[in-house]
């Protein structure tokens, strides 16, 4: 299976929850307010956990990138499902490829550049972002 294939399944995948089931496809995909050629698909909200967390899908087009930011007090996760591209991560270059977990402590500095192909990953905010 190739990794947009990877992808195409995730992206159409379904949170099973005691009490419900949210179908991802049925979500609508969001442009990033800051970042151009970013895509936000947002899995779960804070309002859907009391603020405890949220979880969403990125999409990062071809050699566009989430510039440098950081978070004040959200630890942050990402896996990337599929695509190529680089995190920097507290001053660190960190490769991107399928299956690369990582994680950043909230007030770490961090961005995120997509390769030739774009880059897809499955962020995760403890408090939720959104």
């Amino acid at each position: 299976m190739s990794g947009m294939n990877a992808f195409t399944i995730f992206s159409a995948g379904r949170m099973r929850i005691p009490g419900g089931e949210r179908a991802f496809d049925a979500l609508e995909w969001k442009k990033h307010p800051a970042f151009d050629g970013v895509e936000l698909k947002h899995l779960v909200t804070g309002e859907q956990t009391g603020g405890a967390f949220s979880f969403h899908l990125v999409r990062i087009a071809p050699g566009k990138a989430i510039g440098l930011h950081i978070h004040d007090t959200q630890l942050e996760t990402h896996e990337v499902i599929a695509g190529r591209g680089m995190c920097l991560n507290d001053g660190t270059e960190i490769q991107y490829d399928a299956g690369t977990v990582s994680f950043f402590p909230a007030g770490v500095p961090h961005e995120v550049r997509a390769g030739a192909e774009g880059l897809s990953l499955f962020a995760k905010f403890f408090p939720a972002l959104c």
